[in-house]
């Protein structure tokens, strides 16, 4: 496999849908457009944070061949093929290499809080999906699941399964586990990356982080963190991530996925910040606060679809 090393910001995308609750597709591509000019160095699509959980396959399908036809090769996109099913995860990662994925990403697979595999049934879970295409793997290390994927575990999978090259990991002390992970996976492991929303970019760039794949609010601001870091411009770096650090807290801890959609909404960028149910809109307060923090800053997403 001809393995490519993806670095920088790699933002999730929301998924955009009307008021009515039907997937909004011309707004998908706008959001799409919108991360491109703010010169994101890729895009990941179906994610958690991309409401993917409320999506049948239908628009799973429809959205992620929209994206990468609309993408046309302007930056990597990587699609999440995350599911319970060993079987179905290997076919749609397939599926997504056909349609010009350059990457897929995948939880190990959990059902409820209970229902999880040994360390043989991740393995072969991850096996069988490399088994299916030649683009890289990202394995998302992450509480939700619940499964416990240990340093050693995870460095296995790296050095034995030439597919899982990349690493996201985004629980509590993801300094440290990306640090250790580094040591022991050596060479194979081509992309270690954080994530929840970049909220500790900062130690996990230099415990050795290459990427990070934050919402998709700030990505010129995050760019701007990286390229400096990656220059040896650490204190520039810290100045612009302490700048933006408040907004990505307020992200992070009052309104999760639906921050980037309000903004964006905001901006002229989607027609609709609708979230599907059981998911609940934003207080009005908490959106009200989150705007109000945000114009002090002028982020991009306020300024680019006007």
């Amino acid at each position: 496999m001809a393995k490519s090393a993806y670095t920088g910001v790699f933002p999730i995308a929301p998924t955009t849908f009307a008021d009515n609750g039907d997937v909004d597709f011309e707004s998908q591509k706008r959001c799409i457009d919108f991360m491109i000019d703010a010169g994101v160095n890729g895009i990941c699509i179906l994610a958690n944070y991309s409401e993917q959980f409320t999506l049948t396959d239908d628009e799973r399908e429809r959205l992620m061949t929209d994206v990468l036809n609309h993408t046309a090769g302007r930056v990597p996109i990587i699609v999440t093929t995350t599911h319970f099913g060993t079987a179905i995860a290997a076919e749609r990662s397939r599926r997504a290499q056909q349609g010009g994925a350059s990457m897929v990403m995948l939880m190990p697979p959990y059902h409820g809080a209970t229902l999880r595999p040994t360390d043989a049934g991740v393995y072969t879970y991850f096996q069988t999906v490399a088994d299916a295409i030649t683009i890289p793997i990202m394995i998302q290390d992450a509480p939700m699941s619940g499964v416990n994927l240990s340093v050693d575990f995870l460095a296995r999978m790296a050095r034995e399964i030439p597919q899982v090259a990349y690493i996201k990991a985004e629980m509590p002390g993801a300094a440290d586990k990306l640090r250790a992970l580094i040591e022991a996976a050596g060479d194979a492991l081509d992309g270690p990356f954080d994530g929840e929303e970049s909220i500790t970019l900062i130690p996990d760039l230099d415990a050795g982080a290459t990427g990070t794949m934050p919402s998709a609010m700030i990505p010129d601001a995050l760019r701007l963190v990286c390229d400096r870091y990656r220059m040896g411009q650490r204190d520039a770096a810290v100045a612009v991530y302490e700048r933006w650090l408040p907004l990505i807290n307020y992200e992070n801890k009052q309104c999760g996925l639906r921050a980037t959609k309000a903004l964006m909404k905001e901006g002229g960028i989607i027609a609709s910040e609708f979230v599907r149910h059981p998911i609940m809109p934003l207080h009005p307060a908490t959106r009200a606060g989150l705007i109000e923090l945000a114009h002090r800053l002028d982020p991009m997403i306020l300024r680019w679809g006007k």
